[in-house]
């Protein structure tokens, strides 16, 4: 490309060197005409550098009369004049290219279809735009008169600078961005702050100015600290917090059960009682038979209590007892009839006082009512391992022996409903694959997710006799199998390590 710097001398000079140029092209050209003919008296145009041409005026007047020699050097004189000034100020549709066979600068032309068009691209291959030209960054037309907006180097109309959430217009002075992306701050409070799943609200900062909040562990439900002091109800079974447009049911002992957990609650004795004899016939698959037939009932939340306080032996996980292997001679209250929903009520409960009386080790069997047909299972599970173990002799265990040994069963029938394909660490028969078939036919998705819920209680539990006893007898069961870690257990009174 030539560079304006490029010329060193004044437009004077520049002017008068190509005028004199041109002047003996011109005379060259006359005489090489006069002398060889030229057919009918035309002119073959003589081209500047590669691409530029000079056509000659023609010869003739409009009255085809033949130029004197004056009117021809006026005329020349008059072609050369307005060459030269034209190469003087280039357009925009010309550029200026450096040609040393003639010591300076010559115009290129645009490619306009004439009879030399250029070899090289025509100029201005990238847009052009006017000074002031603005184009919209959301629709990508033009800008014209009237308001617009300038955000992050591009401009917009009003209505297309738009939320990236709702897709409205951003009319507001202040907004968000995430990355290049404009949010409301509305809308962007909505993706990003934490909201209450109890309260629906945005979760409030602490004095600190931090966002502070309290998330289940397996759940993950969010909510507030203060919901934790404010009486919101707690499903008994599955722990999560009554959200504020679903109303849990009230059982008449007090406690909340959700609509997920009430739907394969089990509200009575009889409706029990399948649930039991499977629950026995998967210790039987095991090799685990129980000699004697251990009474089961199901119980209110006072009976169990009252029922502890009577009995002189086992341990008990406080806050909530939910199961009792009794062996002590009492008199309880079971559930005959199982209640009626009133509202959100749960009413009409009928109970009866049963005595129960000592014929062997284990008096019987106390589970609390209204729980989830696993969670009900499961507890059946643990105090079936309590019987067993007084029925076969082992006595005095510590209650991190005995408490653990009883959870990893319990932990292994739920294993075997939730994960019905999973290989079972103890020789089972095909009992243990049918021990507790619903009998409304397969479980459901949510039924399956508080299996694993209950299975993750088990696990994750923080107390000293459930919680690391179950871990140690389920890290001994998973080495040396479960008939070899009872054995231990009856000659050693611990786990093998």
């Amino acid at each position: 490309m030539f560079h304006y710097g490029d010329f060193v001398s004044s437009y004077t000079e520049r002017k008068s060197r190509i005028m004199k140029w041109l002047a003996k092209l011109f005379k060259t050209s006359s005489s090489s005409r006069r002398a060889g003919g030229g057919g009918s008296g035309g002119y073959n145009p003589h081209f500047l550098g590669e691409e530029n041409m000079v056509v000659r005026a023609p010869s003739r007047t409009p009255d085809d009369r033949p130029r004197t020699k004056k009117e021809q050097e006026e005329l020349d004189h008059a072609i050369a004049v307005s060459l030269s000034e034209g190469m003087g100020k280039p357009s925009g549709h010309n550029e200026l290219r450096r040609d040393d066979a003639y010591g300076g600068a010559l115009p290129r032309a645009a490619d306009d279809g004439s009879m030399n068009p250029s070899t090289y691209p025509p100029y201005g291959t990238s847009k052009y735009y006017p000074a002031g030209y603005r184009v919209c960054a959301g629709c990508h037309h033009e800008i014209g008169y009237g308001n617009y907006l300038g955000c992050m180097g591009e401009y917009f109309h009003p209505d297309c600078f738009r939320c990236h959430s709702c897709g409205n217009p951003i009319t507001e002075h202040e907004f968000s961005l995430s990355g290049r992306d404009p949010y409301h701050k509305t809308c962007f409070k909505e993706l990003t702050h934490p909201k209450c799943e109890v309260c629906l609200q945005f979760i409030p900062t602490n004095a600190a100015g931090l966002i502070e909040y309290r998330c289940h562990p397996f759940w993950s439900q969010k909510y507030c600290p203060s919901h934790e002091h404010d009486n919101t109800a707690r499903c008994c079974s599955c722990e999560r917090l009554e959200c504020w447009n679903v109303r849990y049911y009230s059982l008449e002992d007090g406690r909340s059960l959700c609509l997920e957990c009430m739907e394969s609650a089990i509200m009575d004795t009889g409706d029990c009682q399948p649930l039991y004899h499977a629950i026995r016939d998967y210790y039987e698959g095991m090799n685990m038979k129980l000699d004697q037939q251990i009474p089961m009932l199901l119980v209110e939340r006072q009976a169990l209590n009252e029922a502890i306080v009577g009995e002189k032996n086992g341990y008990h996980h406080m806050p909530e007892t939910r199961g009792l292997c009794l062996s002590e001679e009492q008199t309880v209250s079971s559930i005959l009839k199982r209640p009626r929903i009133g509202g959100r009520q749960l009413i009409g409960m009928r109970t009866q006082p049963q005595k129960l009386t000592r014929k062997c080790e284990v008096t019987a069997i106390l589970v609390l009512y209204g729980l989830p047909r696993l969670l009900t299972g499961a507890i059946l599970a643990h105090e079936l391992m309590h019987g067993w173990l007084r029925l076969k002799g082992y006595r005095n265990l510590n209650p991190e022996v005995e408490e653990g040994i009883c959870q990893v069963l319990s932990y292994m029938w739920l294993e075997s409903e939730v994960l019905p394909g999973s290989s079972n660490r103890a020789s089972t028969s095909a009992a243990s694959s049918s021990s507790s078939s619903s009998k409304k036919g397969g479980k459901s998705d949510v039924e399956n997710k508080l299996g694993e819920f209950f299975m993750h209680q088990i696990a994750h539990d923080a107390s000293t006799a459930y919680g690391g006893g179950f871990r140690a007898a389920n890290a001994a069961v998973n080495k040396y199998g479960l008939r070899r870690t009872l054995d231990h257990i009856r000659l050693t009174g611990n786990f093998p390590l």
